[in-house]
């Protein structure tokens, strides 16, 4: 029997235009496939570290190759990665890489007491964990840091009385700023490679919030 290329083993999780579709559905099925905590971590690996196949994304994570297989095929389905065969040495290689993609949600987006807002209401906890662990984490290992990053790293708040108009507009003008500076930092890479880099996570909140008690 003639075994099947990675390409081929792929089609069944391959993304499958569906106009009929409820366009809320599907924002839910992106929101449950890319904020699942292991699902997260395997695009950010992808990102950051580059192509990889399911043997060393296994060795990287500690996760099973079935489990690592199983993730990365959700999240074809949402075509948030995309196969690399050119990259297999032979047919039973299965390489992946990142497909960016823009994902802008609320949960607004979705009717009061649907699965679709309970989705998004989940999403968006697991978003807020997601951001405190790497937080904590950058606090862990910042002390063994060199004075270089531990000083470029910073953390900046205010606290102002403002109307629903100015934190609208607050979130705009900080959401154009972001993807200016990632804009330029991408196309810095492109331009100097050779420069020293570091993954870097740049987090941003603006919501209303009464005092907090200790």
């Amino acid at each position: 029997m003639t075994r099947r290329t990675a390409a081929e083993r792929h089609l069944d999780s391959a993304p499958r235009p569906a106009p009929e579709r409820d366009p809320s559905d599907e924002l839910a099925e992106l929101l449950m496939a890319f904020h699942h905590p292991i699902r997260r971590w395997l695009t950010e690996l992808l990102g950051v570290e580059g192509p990889a196949n399911v043997g060393q994304l296994a060795a990287r994570t500690g996760l099973a190759v079935g489990s690592v297989s199983h993730h990365l095929k959700v999240l074809h389905g949402q075509d948030l990665i995309e196969p690399a065969p050119e990259l297999a040495r032979d047919t039973r290689e299965s390489w992946w890489r990142l497909k960016p993609r823009s994902m802008t949600w609320s949960v607004e987006d979705f009717d009061e007491g649907t699965l679709g807002r309970r989705v998004a209401q989940t999403a968006e906890a697991e978003n807020l964990r997601f951001q405190v662990r790497a937080m904590q984490e950058w606090l862990r290992r910042a002390p063994g840091e060199t004075a270089g990053w531990r000083t470029a790293a910073n953390s900046v708040d205010t606290y102002v009385p403002a109307t629903e108009a100015q934190v609208r507009d607050f979130a705009r003008r900080l959401s154009r700023l972001v993807r200016e500076w990632s804009d330029e930092c991408m196309a810095d890479a492109a331009e100097r490679p050779g420069v020293e880099r570091r993954p870097v996570r740049a987090i941003a909140r603006v919501f209303p919030s009464e005092p907090v008690r200790p």
